[in-house]
């Protein structure tokens, strides 16, 4: 299925917990002077429009992005999230919203690389747009990023964040993130890796993180955010959630300080909530 646009939710609720966490896990990875890779499975158009096109139809940014922009009282690491996109806003007006792709871009370093999968031809096209003249670092294709991540891993520094993040219209696509992450851990079992899916009333969205938890991995956390209580007629996503593999030691704090912020400021009519959980086994 083509017909998802990310262009419609750039900068919602959803893309606020995504892009936190990833500035997060990002940061983690460069405290070490080694490289990485950023492998975006699905990485959209890179960039967002907010005040034109298909993002003003819903403005879904503005109970997003839009309700922190000018907040003074930010955790210090959701500050940072917002202050990578005020750059991209050095007017002061909020008019544009930075894709995965681009807020990786932000915190990469000249030794890091980046693999970006679209396959929407549209997306692939801009997405290719906006990162003309970085050639040397970033590596686009316009592919679908499940057939396409095995045989990337593992990659050659041994490090690397893997962001999968489909748009989950079609249900077989939770099928295959549960596919890809398994394959993807057999080939590197080390690799950070951060699934986002949306909160629905749909089962298939309900059991994924349940069928993550069961993976054979060394540990993994989990956050669930509502920014709302699921409606009577079961239509409409209601929240979102992140289920990060081999997460760094200090997100679990860090998301224990800013969920409830994010519950306060972006939850709706008093109906917020969150939750959080993780696992970490021992060594044998």
């Amino acid at each position: 299925m083509l017909s998802y646009r990310h262009a419609f939710h750039a900068g919602n609720h959803a893309d606020v917990l995504k892009h936190f966490i990833e500035v997060q896990l990002l940061r983690y990875l460069t405290q070490k002077d080694k490289p990485f890779w950023y492998i975006d499975t699905h990485a959209g158009a890179g960039c967002y429009a907010l005040d034109s096109g298909y993002a003003t139809q819903n403005a879904e940014y503005e109970s997003g992005i839009a309700r922190l922009w000018l907040r003074d009282d930010l955790p210090a690491p959701l500050a940072e999230y917002v202050a990578l996109v005020q750059r991209l806003n050095p007017d002061g007006q909020l008019r544009f919203y930075p894709g995965s792709p681009l807020v990786a871009l932000e915190l990469l370093r000249e030794q890091d690389r980046m693999r970006l999968f679209e396959l929407h031809p549209s997306d692939s096209e801009i997405l290719r747009e906006n990162f003309a003249g970085h050639g040397g670092q970033v590596l686009i294709q316009a592919a679908d990023g499940f057939g396409a991540l095995k045989a990337l891993l593992p990659p050659p520094p041994r490090r690397a964040l893997v962001l999968i993040d489909p748009p989950y219209e079609d249900k077989q696509d939770y099928r295959r993130v549960t596919a890809a992450l398994c394959e993807g851990l057999q080939r590197f079992a080390n690799g950070i890796y951060a699934v986002w899916y949306p909160q629905l009333q749909r089962a298939e969205a309900r059991q994924l993180p349940e069928q993550l938890k069961q993976l054979p991995v060394k540990s993994w956390l989990h956050v669930a955010f509502n920014v709302q209580t699921p409606s009577e007629d079961g239509f409409g996503m209601h929240g979102s959630g992140m289920f990060i593999v081999n997460p760094p030691w200090t997100l679990h704090g860090t998301l224990q300080e800013v969920m409830p912020y994010l519950v306060r400021i972006l939850g709706q009519n008093g109906e917020g909530s969150f939750v959080l959980d993780f696992e970490e086994k021992a060594a044998a």
